[in-house]
C-alpha cells in the first residue's frame, strides 16, 4: 500500500509539472466546417489538446456561408465543456450548400424534445461577423502570441487584413499563421485556394507574419481511419464527431487528414512530426495553383512528411481527436 501511495504521489507531482511546463498556445481556428469531415476532426483534436493544457482556443471563425456551421461548432464546443468560446461567421461567403453532418446533429432532439447535443446558437444568423470576433479575440492577447490555423478559405482573414487597423493588429498580435492550403508536390489546384482565389492570393502577398503551409500532399498521406471512429469514440452513446463522420462517410471509409495535420503543427511544431521546407514565398500560379519560390527572407515554409512518418502522425491524430471531454474523467 505504501508503495502504491508513493507511486501516486510521484505520478501526481510529475503530472502537475508536465501541465505547467509551458503556457497554452492561444489559438484561433478559421474553418469551412461542413464541407469535409476533417474540419470536425481538427476541432475535436484542439479540444483534446486543450484538456491537456497545451492550447487555449480563443475563437472559431467560419468561412462556410451556411446557417448550420455555427450551431455545429457551438454544439461541439459545448460537448467538450467549453460553450463560451466566441464564434464568428462569414457573410456573402462561399459554399452556402447544406451539409448533413452539420445540420442533423444541430437539429437532433431526444424523445423529450431536448437537443441531443445542447447548443446556444440555433443559426449562423445568431452569431457575430467573423471580423469582429477576430478583432476582439486578438486585442485581448499578448503581443506576438497568437497562432491562427486556417483550415478553410482565406475569406475571413483577407477581409480582416483589409479592415481599418487589421494589418497592424495582425502584425502585432499574431506569431504564426498555419494554412491547410496549396499543393507543393504537384502543380494541381487545391480546394481551399481555388474556392476563393482572390482572398488566398491577397493573403499570400500581404500577410505580415510567418506562414507555414500544410499542403494537399501531406493530408493525403495521413488517413484517419474509420476503425478509430468505431473503436475510440464509443465512450458515450451520442458523440457529435462520430455521428458527423458517419453522416459524411456512410460507407465507413478512411479519410485524408488535411486539416488535422495543419492543426497538429500549429499547436505542436517542435515534436518532429514534420520537417519544414526552406524559406520562400507562395504565390498564385496558373489555374489558381500555388507556386513556392525559395527566398532567404521569405515568410513562407511548407510541411514535409518524413519518410515512414505517416503512421506516427495518424496515431497521434486519432488519440487526440477521440480523447473524452475533460469533465468525463
Amino acid at each position: 500500500m505504501r508503495a502504491f501511495i508513493a507511486f501516486l504521489l510521484v505520478f501526481t507531482a510529475s503530472s502537475i509539472t508536465w501541465a505547467k511546463a509551458g503556457a497554452p498556445v492561444p489559438l484561433i481556428l478559421d474553418t469551412d466546417i461542413g464541407n469535409d469531415i476533417d474540419d470536425a476532426l481538427a476541432l475535436a483534436m484542439i479540444h483534446g489538446l486543450e484538456s491537456r493544457g497545451e492550447v487555449k482556443l480563443i475563437a472559431v471563425t467560419i468561412t462556410k456561408d451556411n446557417k448550420w456551421a455555427a450551431p455545429y461548432v457551438d454544439l461541439v464546443n459545448t460537448f467538450y465543456g467549453r460553450p463560451d468560446i466566441p464564434i464568428g461567421v462569414v457573410h456573402n461567403g462561399k459554399t452556402p450548400q447544406n451539409s448533413a453532418y452539420i445540420m442533423k446533429p444541430s437539429e437532433d432532439r431526444d424523445s423529450g424534445g431536448k437537443y441531443v447535443y445542447p447548443h446556444r446558437l440555433l443559426s449562423g444568423a445568431d452569431a457575430p461577423d467573423a471580423g469582429k470576433v477576430l478583432r476582439a479575440a486578438l486585442e485581448k492577447q499578448p503581443d506576438d502570441s497568437v497562432v491562427i490555423a486556417q483550415i478553410g478559405f482565406s475569406t475571413n482573414l483577407a477581409r480582416f487584413l483589409q479592415s481599418p487597423g487589421g494589418r497592424d493588429i495582425a502584425a502585432k498580435k499574431i506569431k504564426l499563421l498555419v494554412f491547410m492550403a496549396g499543393n507543393f508536390q504537384k502543380p494541381d489546384p487545391e480546394y481551399n485556394v481555388y474556392t476563393d482565389p482572390a482572398s488566398a492570393g491577397y493573403l499570400f502577398k500581404n500577410w505580415p507574419t510567418p506562414m507555414v503551409f500544410s499542403g494537399f500532399e501531406i493530408g493525403l498521406q495521413v488517413k484517419f481511419t474509420h476503425e478509430s471512429i468505431v473503436n475510440d469514440f464509443g465512450y458515450i452513446a451520442h458523440h457529435p464527431i462520430a455521428e458527423a463522420y458517419n453522416l459524411y462517410l456512410p460507407k465507413g471509409e478512411d479519410r485524408p487528414s488535411w486539416d488535422p495535420t495543419a492543426v497538429l503543427y500549429a499547436i505542436r511544431p517542435d515534436r518532429g512530426y514534420f520537417q519544414l521546407s526552406q524559406s520562400g514565398n507562395v504565390t498564385l500560379g496558373p489555374k489558381n495553383t500555388t507556386i513556392f519560390t525559395p527566398a532567404a527572407k521569405g515568410k513562407c515554409r511548407y510541411l514535409i512528411l518524413p519518410a515512414g512518418g505517416a503512421g506516427r502522425v495518424v496515431a497521434v491524430l486519432q488519440a487526440l481527436a477521440s480523447q473524452p471531454p475533460k469533465c468525463a474523467f
